[in-house]
């Protein structure tokens, strides 16, 4: 035989013996342990003999008995089905679901002969607002009872310029779901599209939630079960969507008010260049009906009544010579005239 099959050999021998010697040590542990568990003081504690739900009414078919150490107690349990419901006088109810074996506890059950009301499951301090949503903005029905969610607000704003810009903020972070419509119900796993979303919040957040709802847009964001942490969180706007950086924005926005500008003078100029021709052609009619109605104003005027044109006819009539012409006849220092027929 070979000197390394013996090797081999010998040490498989080994690593057995070890394998049993801690074998043994861990069952003699479990054994003493188990033995110092059945020394140690036990008492009851009620746990759900079935699975209950929100509303259930706990009566003594529902609950039963089981040993629990005394030292480990849970906060709020009850130790005996007596003291849970006949004790303290009136019926009680589950206001969240408790799973079979599962301890009673005051906080998952009303107080005696109290309702399992919306009211019932609040924290202290805290108040419950119900948030209009659709099958979109309630994460498509997938909220339920006891889930946490972010609320975010869309709103659409102009700045000073006129123009209109859209945004989105986290308004509140791990916000408590008390209720889907009117099921507050924890242990409802079916998506539902439901109207509304009851949620658990302080004062404060109740007023933002109040005003929000009538400036923009609610919708939900769900988060991880045991996410409960805030995060510190930004604006998401439109430039964010196309991934432009400041600088981009505010190049764009000039390139579109200097466009604006221009467009605004074309359009003037058009309109002064119109105005003007307007003007031309007004003028040009005003003088064209006044021609009109100047001509119009003579065919309406009566002419006056022609006389006859007299004309005056001057004609030279040579006169006739007299018939008689005086003679003078001169004697001495008299003279003497005489008239004698002129002879022609």
């Amino acid at each position: 035989m070979r000197a390394n099959t013996i090797v081999m050999i010998l040490l498989a021998i080994v690593f057995g013996v070890v394998a049993v010697v801690l074998s043994n040590m861990w069952l003699a542990g479990q054994r003493s342990e188990l033995a110092s568990t059945m020394k140690t003081p036990t008492s009851t504690v009620v746990v759900a003999a079935t699975a209950l739900k929100f509303g259930d009414v706990l009566t003594t078919d529902k609950l039963r008995e089981i040993p629990w150490p005394t030292n480990s107690l849970p906060e709020g349990a009850f130790k005996t089905s007596a003291e849970l419901i006949e004790k303290e006088g009136g019926t009680r109810q589950a206001l969240q679901a408790i799973g079979a074996n599962e301890p009673v506890l005051a906080t998952k059950i009303t107080g005696p002969g109290q309702r399992a009301t919306l009211s019932a499951v609040l924290t202290e301090g805290m108040r419950a607002v119900s948030i209009r949503v659709n099958d979109v903005l309630g994460v498509a029905g997938f909220v339920f009872p006891g889930d946490r969610v972010d609320v975010l607000l869309t709103r659409n704003v102009r700045d000073d310029q006129g123009n209109e810009q859209s945004y989105v903020d986290v308004l509140l972070q791990s916000v408590k779901v008390l209720a889907v419509d009117q099921v507050a119900d924890e242990s409802k796993d079916s998506p539902t599209v439901v109207k509304a979303v009851t949620v658990e919040v302080g004062t404060k957040d109740a007023q933002k939630l109040t005003l929000a709802a009538g400036t923009g847009q609610l919708s939900l964001a769900l988060r991880q079960a045991a996410s409960n942490e805030g995060e510190t969180t930004e604006r998401v706007t439109m430039a964010d969507l196309t991934g432009d950086t400041p600088l981009d924005v505010a190049r764009r926005q000039a390139d579109a008010e200097r466009d604006a500008k221009l467009q605004e003078e074309r359009s003037e100029e058009q309109f002064k260049k119109i105005r003007t021709v307007l003007e031309t052609l007004g003028d040009q009619v005003d003088q064209r009906v006044g021609n009109v109605e100047q001509k119009l104003d003579k065919l309406n005027t009566p002419q006056p009544k022609t006389e006859p044109e007299v004309r005056e006819v001057v004609k030279y009539v040579q006169p006739e010579p007299p018939s008689m012409a005086s003679v003078g006849v001169t004697r001495g220092m008299e003279r003497t005239v005489y008239d004698v027929p002129r002879t022609r």
